[in-house]
């Protein structure tokens, strides 16, 4: 846990999201759903809603995009015309970034490090990493840090002997900059609830790199909303994860001209992590099931199932408010789910 629950919003005054002021790529659809979920609201007992970040178009969807409107808005304000960003083989943030790449007439290098502990036909050439390549990038796969820097400084090396401008993105897009996209979803989102007479709700999210997760945080503490943020740990353990939500979400409020967040409405927890990133859990698998089968929507084996598996708990160990809406946010990932084909394939049987 981060700090301590808020059942009130704050007390300050809220502050009005001025995000105008910086350049910015269109590339997804906005707004993005808010679905009731009635099946899956019976069988957790709590009314659930889902906000699809995962039906936003480009390049099959996806919580990046918000962010890649931000990064790629100042990339091209700065002239580059060349991207480099990072992850693991099967990157959502990877397969967006050559997406949007792809649209905008931007050079793509995605240097990809094999950090998870998997192989196979399925995880090394399906999936993201089969999309990566359909959408034109290049794609430089390293087998470790070393080898990732060496990388990354040959395609500088190269970029710049040949008078390209080279805009470089961190993992998963999380940075100051990139969290301003899920500030801009909050906002978002606050007109939803409203729209819908939700004076109140519990808002459900993975917390992977990061910036997503900051964003919500962030977004929802200016604006003074009456809402909690519940985060699953998909990468790290809850103590790493909350140093970086504080990092990331305290960056982008300066950009703001804001004062540092309290955060004292999230919760983090890291009971559905299982091993490790990328590592699938029974009760992920079990998670993917009940929200195909409750309501047809496919979650993905490494952010939306784990963070779906939190939901679960919570809902099993009483810890959700009777009444209380939960809003589950997509953040999609399906391509994934087919480097998983082999477990995939075994859990829907």
């Amino acid at each position: 846990m981060t700090g301590r629950m808020r059942e009130t919003p704050s007390k300050g005054c809220p502050m009005t999201l001025d995000l105008d002021r910086f350049p910015r790529a269109a590339l997804g659809r906005w707004p993005t759903p808010l679905e009731d979920a009635p099946r899956l609201s019976e069988a957790l007992g709590v009314p659930v809603l889902l906000k699809r970040d995962d039906v936003n178009g480009l390049g099959a969807g996806g919580n990046k995009l918000r962010k890649l409107e931000f990064l790629l808005g100042r990339a091209l304000a700065d002239g580059a015309d060349t991207v480099i960003t990072f992850g693991a083989l099967q990157t959502n943030h990877g397969r967006q970034t050559a997406a949007a790449c792809a649209k905008l007439g931007l050079r793509c290098e995605l240097v990809l490090t094999a950090k998870v502990p998997r192989d196979g036909e399925a995880y090394e050439r399906s999936g993201n990493i089969a999309l990566d390549h359909l959408f034109g990038a290049r794609v430089h796969v390293c087998a470790d840090a070393e080898e990732t820097a060496r990388t990354y400084q040959g395609l500088l090396d190269e970029a710049a002997a040949e008078g390209r401008k080279v805009a470089t993105f961190p993992v998963g897009g999380s940075d100051a900059t990139g969290v301003l996209g899920y500030v801009a979803a909050a906002g978002e989102l606050a007109g939803q609830l409203a729209g819908n007479g939700l004076g109140t709700a519990r808002i459900v999210a993975a917390h992977g790199s990061g910036g997503t997760a900051a964003g919500l945080a962030l977004g929802t503490e200016l604006l003074g909303l009456p809402v909690r943020v519940d985060l699953a740990c998909v990468g790290h353990p809850a103590d790493e994860s909350a140093e970086t939500l504080h990092r990331l979400a305290g960056a982008a409020a300066a950009l703001l001209g804001a004062d540092q967040p309290a955060l004292d409405h999230v919760r983090i927890t890291d009971r559905t992590l299982g091993e490790g990133y990328g590592l699938p859990t029974g009760e992920m698998w079990q998670a993917l099931r009940l929200f195909a089968r409750t309501e047809g929507v496919v979650l993905d084996p490494v952010y939306t199932g784990k963070a779906a598996a939190a939901l679960v708990d919570w809902a099993e160990r009483g810890d959700l408010g009777s009444g209380e809406p939960v809003v589950f946010v997509h953040t999609g990932g399906l391509p994934g789910l087919y480097g998983y084909a082999p477990e995939f394939a075994a859990a829907v049987r």
